[in-house]
């Protein structure tokens, strides 16, 4: 079971990816978290970096959808600037913001890939829902009380999946994490 929470991928952030090796490995879209992944959890805008990043994803026509637990309010005020795409009380780890996201924008599973700063949310929802997974370092240290939890909890999980798996390291390109058991 805790295969689940295994990532296909390991960046060392979402700026990490670039659009020629997403073609290469045949993603055209990017579902994305939004608190820690896209954005800090605790700012309300995005910044130059942010911008710049998914300027040069709509250069290379892939298609970047926030999927978020958080509120229709939240999410539409971090992202009004950025005119993007989004759902919004995605329920994850349940499949049903996702879905709704491969619903709704007439997505292909095996050319959308979840990206995400947590194993418990992004990365299982993402696996479930039968998609490539990307685990991102989250973007600042702190979290809130509730994603705290989940921080102590995916520790553990953490070390069960290096224990069994290898190839599970942070990476700055997309290096797919190895499906062998030790």
């Amino acid at each position: 079971m805790l295969k689940s929470f295994k990532p296909t991928f390991m960046l060392n952030s979402l700026y990490d990816l670039d659009p020629d090796q997403l073609k290469t490995v045949g993603i055209r879209n990017i579902l994305t978290d939004l608190d820690n992944t896209l954005l800090p959890w605790n700012n309300k805008l995005a910044d130059a970096k942010t911008n710049a990043w998914l300027q040069k994803m709509r250069q290379a026509n892939i298609q970047v959808i926030v999927v978020s637990n958080n509120s229709h309010a939240r999410v539409g005020m971090a992202l009004e600037q950025l005119e993007m795409p989004f759902v919004a009380r995605a329920m994850k780890p349940t499949v049903k913001g996702i879905r709704e996201a491969l619903t709704t924008y007439q997505l292909l599973p095996a050319e959308t890939v979840m990206v995400g700063d947590q194993l418990i949310t992004d990365v299982y929802s993402g696996n479930r829902a039968g998609l490539r997974t990307i685990l991102v370092k989250p973007l600042v240290t702190s979290d809130g009380w509730n994603t705290s939890i989940n921080r102590f909890i995916e520790q553990y999980i953490f070390k069960y999946l290096k224990k069994h798996f290898v190839g599970l390291d942070w990476q700055s390109s997309l290096t797919p994490a190895a499906n062998q058991k030790r």
